[in-house]
Order: C-alpha cells, then structure tokens, then sequence
C-alpha cells in the first residue's frame, strides 16, 4: 500500500537477488503468507537454489540456478520483485530509494547485496575479473582469440579456470607456495597437480544448469557502461557449458608463478619505451627465452620477471558490495570491508539486517566455524536472517543456527569430490596443532588437524565416505589420542569405532 509521498510500505524487503537474498526472501514469504516480501535485485535474473540435499548434519549439496525472477513471484504469490538498483538508504526513516526514483517503507530490511571482484588494476580493458555469470561469457569471448592468458589469484575461481583451459597457454600468478591456498595445503595442492599437466581429460559431466538471458539485454539493447553492473556470483559449475578453448592446438599448458604478485600491467606502447625483455612460455627449468612475439599487455611480477599475453584473468577475491549503503548511515563496517553483523544477523543499526557476502560476522564464533564468502554461507545466512528477521518482528527469542557450530563445505574440484570441514587449515590455531595424512595418489587424499588430541578440521578429497563420522569427531571434541597414527589407517575402519 501507498505511503505518503507516494511511497510504498512493506513489513519485511529484502536487497540482493543471489542467493542470500532470494533464500532469505523465499523464508519471509513462507512465515507471513499474508505481508508483501519486497525483493529489490539490480538484475532481471535471480539466483535459485534447487536439487537441495541434506548430507550430513552441517553438509549440504544444492545447485545454483538462475531464473527469472517471475518465477520466484509465481512460486510466492507474496513476493514482489522490484528490479532496480538501490540509490540510498535512510535507515533512520526506514526507507529504500531505488534508482528508477521510487521509494519503500520497511519495517525490516535485510542487506544481501553481495560482493564484488577485486580487481588488480580498475579500468583496463585487458583485465577481467571473474566473479559472475556476465563476466564468465565475456572471458570465454575473448578466449577465442588467445593465446596466452595470465591468470592472478589463488582462490577456488582460479584453480577450476586454469584447469578448465584448453588449447591457450596459461601462465598462473599466485601470491601463495602452493596453488588453491583459500581450500589446500602445499599436499593437497601436489596430489591435485597431476591432473593440470594431463594431456586428455575425461569428458565433462553434462551440466544441469541452465541460463535465461533477457530479451533484449544482449548487446545491442545493453546502454553503454552497462555492463560493470553487478550480476550475482557464479554457481559451483558455473565453467561447465562454457566452452573454454582458446586457438592452440594442445590440451593443457600451464606455467605456475609461486609467491608474485603483479607489480605493474603496461600496455603493449608502454612496454615498447621501456626497453626490458618480456619471456616465452617456459619450457624447462633452464632455458628462459626472451620472446619475440609483440603481446597486446604485459604484466611485470614482482619476481621481476614479465610475460606478454592477450589478457589477464583478476580472480582474485572479492570486496563486499557495501557501496550504495554506507552514505548518511552510520554502519559498523569490518576490517574486510563488510558490515558487521552479530549472532542474529542484525547490523549495527536498528531494524536492519545483513547475510552472505555483504556481511562480517562479528559475533564469537565456534572454535571450529569461520566466515568464508561461499554459496553454502549465503544460503545459511539468508534463511537464518530471515528467521531472526521474523523472530524480532514478533517478539520471540531465537537460538543460533546449528549451520554456524561447524564449517563444512562440499564441492568439486578436476572432477574430485572434495570436503572442507572445521579449521582445515589449522586456521588462528597458532603452532600448536599437528597434521595426519593419507594419501593414495590419483584416489585420494585425506588430511586432519589435531590439537590436544582432538580433531579440529579435515580436508577429504575424493571418494572417502569419512566426512560423517570426522564430522561427528569435530562436533564431539573427542579425545582420540589413543588412536595415535592409527586414525588414518585404511585396514582400521574408523567408522565403526564412532558411530
């Protein structure tokens, strides 16, 4: 209904169409079938959880699907998806001014706005950050044409890239001694790295997901400088359907830069005037050749070495989407950059709520939880926000999620199943912790962290069917010192000692 000035009230709205948002919106919904859930996302196209799967206590399996967001208003006669961008926020009136120059009055809101690449350098056209699905169609566009790409950044977007590429080479700059630092150790990393220098691969799986574009917002409908507009962040299979093939002949070819950042991009003038020598494509250790081929870019490492190549690939991390927000509100912000929200998701000021990627959470978290800006967190805190969000609007009190007791995350990697729970990388747990290993090459590769005899984290790569019970050993901290080396052995079947 109509406010005064023309605007619209609602009881509870929602910002951001990912999947915090949606999922958080889809909760209100389905708590208050009879108040108007306002959902404002930027885009014309939401992102859906679908095929949703329980696993285990804190693991969870679902895909990402994009979908109109008229889809999401015929599964819920009472959301209504406003689709513009937010101008500003008066939180000290309750209310939303959105770009197409309306405004709404909410009683909650919840922020879901997400998360933006951080990109090396802003504003040159031969770099592209990948974080959602616009940016993945023009890397694949402009891929057509390479030759040789660099890719920068450590990170689970990276390492699916670099091995997804074929036919281009690949020249990989990362900050770290070991590739995927944000999921592995320098063991997981060894046990991985076969797979990258494999000459065939198997053929992809068929992929489930599918994308709607919008009728006329290809190309020629798109106004200029439209497409730095942020879409929402790619599902865990987001290459798959991508045809990623550059012009080379070959399958894979992959030159890793360890622990370099890039020092400085120069256009292919720029490298002219300045006289140094730029190499080819390593083909030992010994022979570095200075390269003959004149390069569109350069990039200089801070290992002093550089490399031409047609474009560079900024995978490196992402920056909280706090931007339209902060002006005339007085937000607590974290150091990353988020606004920082307690253990009821709720932000600094009163009546506004914050969850996935927009957010830091501030509250005391269990010694085996850390925010990591992934899919299965967004999807968490947006239905946690929601129930909290419904919770206060009712007067009711309301216990943490058991989705924050233990981080656990499922997903894919060169085909192999992997499974991150706790502190796997004996994250903040100083020195004192000790690493137990198992691996058999090619099948798989399991790693724990023990502190005090207890387990606190654990990677599983691989068909291992351990997470349940290490799962279980995490939650219960156990002591299993008893066990010693014993724990991993593959005669002992772990199981069955704690069911």
């Amino acid at each position: 209904m109509a406010g005064p000035g023309g605007a619209v009230r609602g009881r509870f709205a929602v910002v951001g169409g990912g999947i915090a948002g949606v999922t958080c919106a889809e909760k209100l919904a389905a708590e208050f079938p009879s108040e108007d859930i306002f959902l404002v996302t930027a885009s014309p196209v939401i992102k859906a959880v679908t095929n949703f799967k329980q696993v285990s206590k804190t693991l969870e399996e679902f895909d990402v699907e994009e979908q109109p967001s008229s889809l999401l208003e015929k599964r819920y006669h009472n959301i209504r998806v406003i689709q513009s961008g937010v101008k500003q926020l008066k939180s000290d009136e309750h209310k939303i001014y959105t770009e197409d120059g309306r405004e709404y009055i909410y009683e909650k809101l919840c922020l879901c706005a997400g998360a933006k690449p951080k990109l090396i350098v802003e504003g040159n056209p031969y770099v592209l950050g990948i974080r959602d699905t616009d940016s993945a169609q023009a890397f694949q566009k402009n891929l057509a044409q390479a030759e040789r790409i660099v890719v920068v950044g450590n990170g689970g977007i990276a390492l699916e890239l670099v091995y997804e590429i074929q036919g281009c080479e690949v020249i990989w700059a990362i900050k770290d001694k070991a590739i995927g630092n944000t999921f592995f150790d320098a063991g997981a990393a060894e046990f991985l790295l076969p797979k990258l220098t494999a000459e065939s691969q198997e053929t992809p799986i068929e992929c489930k997901r599918t994308k709607y574009t919008v009728e006329g917002s290809e190309e020629k409908g798109r106004p200029p400088g439209a497409s730095d507009k942020l879409g929402s962040a790619l599902g865990p299979d987001w290459h798959e359907g991508l045809h990623l093939k550059g012009t080379k002949e070959f399958s894979h070819k992959v030159h890793i830069e360890v622990l370099c950042e890039v020092k400085k991009i120069h256009l292919q003038q720029e490298f002219i005037q300045l006289q140094q020598t730029s190499l080819t494509f390593p083909k030992g250790e010994k022979n570095v050749e200075a390269d003959e081929v004149l390069w569109p870019v350069y990039v200089e490492l801070t290992n002093g070495k550089i490399y031409g190549c047609n474009f560079i690939v900024s995978a490196t991390g992402v920056v909280p989407n706090v931007e339209p927000f902060l002006d005339g509100n007085n937000f607590a912000v974290g150091e990353d950059g988020g606004l920082k929200v307690d253990k009821h998701m709720r932000t600094s000021l009163p009546d506004v709520f914050a969850a996935g990627d927009i957010c830091t959470a501030a509250w005391e978290p269990s010694p085996v939880w850390h925010q990591m800006r992934l899919w299965t967190q967004a999807r968490q805190m947006g239905w946690y926000a929601a129930k909290c969000m419904a919770a206060e609007a009712l007067g009711e009190s309301i216990d943490m999620d058991f989705s924050f007791e233990l981080f656990a995350h499922m997903t894919k990697f060169f085909n192999y199943k992997v499974v991150v729970l706790g502190k796997y990388n004996a994250q903040g747990l100083g020195s004192e912790h000790e690493l137990m290993l198992r691996c058999t090459k090619g099948h798989e590769y399991i790693k724990v962290v023990m502190q005090n005899g207890r387990m606190m984290g654990a990677v599983l790569i691989g068909e291992t069917d351990l997470e349940e019970t290490f799962e279980n050993l995490i939650l219960n901290q156990m002591d299993l010192s008893a066990y010693g080396e014993d724990l991993l052995n593959p005669d002992i079947d772990v199981e069955d000692y704690f069911d």
